[in-house]
């Protein structure tokens, strides 16, 4: 039984993740995989061109991983401080969201995005909370947030 190997393109259930070679029959791999892009021959010219853009991608994500672990550094070090309304025994007029912390980092100069901010549990009361930040996906810091009561202006 004859068959090719192909470098995919993307991750093909039951097949193979994106940049692996896997050996398919020729019919699958000229009538559906390349034509739709999703995969390519793989010659000796496409192999060594792919070991070559996987180590590029190799270089790229360690540096972002070493730029994340420096921010979660300086991110370790943080107290934050949110000023909430809230009612009397406590309870706030709605909660804190990852929009609240996104901001409060801006003020101090850092850029992150709301998905990137995860609470254990909702923040619906005054006091202390730790709140994690995924910096990228092996890098995560928890960072010390104070719900403090706002107040009210008259």
């Amino acid at each position: 039984m004859a068959s090719v190997e192909v470098i995919l393109h993307r991750d093909i259930e039951g097949l193979g993740h994106r940049y692996d070679i896997v050996r398919v029959r020729p019919g699958y791999a000229w009538n559906y995989l390349i034509p739709k892009g999703y995969a390519e021959l793989a010659t000796e010219g496409a192999k060594r061109h792919l070991a070559a853009h996987l180590r590029q991608i190799a270089h790229k994500l360690a540096q972002e991983k070493a730029a994340a672990e420096r921010l979660a550094a300086e991110l370790r070090q943080l107290r934050l401080s949110l000023p909430m309304l809230a009612g009397k025994e406590g309870k706030l007029f709605g909660a804190v969201t990852p929009q609240h912390v996104v901001s409060l980092l801006a003020e101090r100069g850092y850029t992150l995005e709301r998905r990137q901010v995860h609470f254990p549990v909702p923040i619906r009361t005054l006091g202390q909370y730790e709140v994690e930040l995924r910096l990228h996906r092996e890098v995560s810091v928890t960072v010390s947030l104070e719900v403090l009561p706002k107040e009210e202006e008259e």
